[in-house]
């Protein structure tokens, strides 16, 4: 197939491009590079600099496409409460030109890359996708937006859609990996403080009523997340948008994560207890039932120390290419 990705110098976007062309897909790449990086964009890419907005039409135009995989989106959660126009901006009305040049063009499937941000603070795990939708920021917000001007298209448009929610994203696949200015997720924070790159990890909460008392994550490897991309594309439905939860099954508490990226790198991790942050729940596990029984989706590398492994590899050939760049100059 001919697939746009949106947003594929970004960590989910460049390794679904590149596990795409390794399927022998032929992909297109469009991204601003406003948090990418240019070198992630896969070398077999053809590459686009651009914001979507601007050059959705004129892409999509330029050649039949089977189908548009979007990644593209401002998706920091506390930028999102001090800034919103730029998240309603960026994202959404990014969303909406993009749906209205894949209608345009008769592009016949979308993959819409969301957030189980949209649930909200759930008073139950797993989440499944009948939960009520009850987003406490704008960024969460915005994707929900996305999700239901989706459906409408679908629905009148007989656009083939799917969007994927799913939370803790981590891991690597070979030279694609997490690269990011400002780093948010945990287990490449704990791994940069295992490099001294960061002088602590803090742990905000250690009494909640979990095992050994700190907040329990979902995290699915990117690969895996990848693999549910590719499956909804290749089974979407015309005047269908179907939404699916994934996640790796199994919860890993804030210790657990930190314990794993002491035993995978055989460094020490100076750690600091601190109080709870307003808003975090204890426990954000999603269900991946619906995906499992209806894409045939199945999650294959579950094993945290896996999973700290894979980005612990990334995050090392991440600083030899940098000291290598460093010594040409």
């Amino acid at each position: 197939m001919k697939l746009l990705v949106t947003g594929g110098a970004g960590y989910v976007g460049s390794v679904c491009a590149a596990v795409l062309l390794d399927r022998g897909h032929e992909v297109v790449v469009v991204d601003n590079l406003s948090t990418g990086n240019r070198d992630a964009v896969p070398a077999q890419a053809t590459f686009i600099e651009a914001d979507i907005k601007d050059v959705a039409a004129s892409v999509l135009d330029d050649g039949e496409f089977d189908g548009v995989l979007h990644f593209a989106a401002q998706s920091l959660v506390g930028e999102s409460v001090v800034a919103p126009a730029q998240y309603w901006s960026g994202n959404v009305v990014t969303a909406i030109a993009l749906l209205d040049a894949i209608r345009a063009s008769n592009t016949p499937r979308l993959v819409f890359s969301s957030t189980a941000a949209t649930y909200g603070e759930p008073d139950r795990t797993p989440i499944t996708e009948s939960m009520p939708t009850a987003p406490t920021n704008p960024y969460g917000a915005t994707k929900l937006a996305i999700d239901h001007a989706i459906t409408s298209y679908a629905n009148a448009y007989g656009l083939a859609a799917t969007s994927l929610r799913y939370f803790n994203v981590a891991g690597a696949y070979g030279d694609f990996g997490e690269n990011r200015v400002v780093e948010t997720h945990l287990i490449p924070l704990v791994l940069q403080t295992a490099l001294g790159q960061r002088a602590k990890i803090s742990v905000f909460g250690t009494d909640w009523p979990t095992p050994d008392g700190t907040a329990v994550r979902d995290y699915i490897h990117v690969l895996d997340l990848a693999e549910a991309h590719i499956l909804a594309l290749e089974s979407a439905q015309p005047s269908t948008h179907r939404i699916f939860n994934l996640g790796s099954g199994t919860g890993f508490s804030v210790r657990e994560v930190i314990d794993a990226c002491a035993r995978v790198t055989g460094l020490p991790i100076a750690v600091e207890d601190a109080p709870r942050r307003a808003g975090d729940p204890a426990v954000l596990i999603a269900s991946s039932e619906r995906a499992i029984a209806e894409l045939g989706w199945s999650p294959v590398k579950t094993d945290l120390d896996v999973i700290v492994g894979d980005a612990w590899t990334y995050l090392q050939k991440l600083g030899d290419r940098s000291h290598a760049a460093a010594s040409t100059v």
